[in-house]
């Protein structure tokens, strides 16, 4: 096989497979990352501990979506300027890895890149204003979708409508309410749904989480790093009290 020939192999392979791609950005992922990577659901949910690598996940789809569909559309929305900020950083970091080959940037600001192939990938802080205009929207992901509130979630997802685009929802819990808990809970099977405690993070320590479970406490802990959706503890009425309150077999009362 000559080198041409090589080449093209190798980019039809990448293409096909992300995880793939990963090993030309020099980073190799977890299971669960690979499996994410790999799949072909339209729309997942991943619920996961702090320093886990949910961003690492979606800056690497977001890229990959860019690189190998073009004229795509990758939206990025975090809940504050800050967080955009950081999530952009990590795929210009694996932007840059590649040396563009072939694929030189037309425009990159700190939270937008635009490619030669025509394909955008622009991070958003999280204000329905600063959203409204973009449609056709190929990849959307969410990212600290807990804490993105209930109404951006709701004014972002007819951007899917005419592309029929993916959706990604990633995020660490934040307590029993909101559109990341009710869909983790109440979501169709059309939803891949990935739980990632960080006791499976190989980077993470046994003795590191053992210090934070003294520190933190239970609760904290429990939210923060297990990826559990814990109830507030300041709350007058657990919602888990509530919904063992509720009854479907109880007949509505009419007039």
């Amino acid at each position: 096989m000559n080198m041409v020939a090589k080449m093209v192999a190798t980019k039809l392979a990448e293409a096909l497979d992300p995880v793939l791609f990963c090993q030309r950005l020099g980073f190799v992922p977890d299971e669960w990352q690979a499996r994410v990577l790999r799949s072909n659901a339209k729309r997942i949910i991943i619920n996961c501990g702090r320093q886990t690598g949910k961003s690492t996940v979606a800056a690497i789809l977001g890229l990959h979506t860019a690189i190998y569909r073009p004229g795509s559309l990758v939206l990025l929305l975090s809940p504050s300027l800050r967080q955009s900020s950081e999530l952009f950083r990590k795929v210009a970091d694996f932007y840059r890895r590649l040396g563009h080959e072939g694929l030189e940037p037309e425009a990159w600001s700190a939270l937008r890149l635009e490619l030669v192939n025509g394909s955008r990938i622009v991070s958003l802080p999280g204000k329905e204003q600063t959203i409204r205009g973009f449609a056709g929207v190929n990849l959307l992901v969410v990212d600290e979708a807990a804490r993105v509130p209930d109404e951006l979630y709701a004014a972002v997802r007819p951007m899917l409508a005419t592309s029929n685009g993916r959706l990604i929802l990633l995020s660490t819990p934040f307590g029993k309410s909101g559109f990341f808990y009710q869909t983790w809970k109440e979501g169709g099977p059309e939803w891949l749904r990935v739980h990632v405690p960080a006791t499976q993070c190989p980077r993470i320590s046994t003795a590191f989480l053992e210090e934070e479970k003294r520190t933190l406490g239970e609760w904290f802990f429990a939210q923060e790093y297990m990826a559990s959706f814990e109830s507030d503890p300041c709350a007058l009425i657990r919602p888990e009290v509530i919904e063992r309150a509720l009854s479907s077999e109880v007949a509505a009362w009419r007039l």
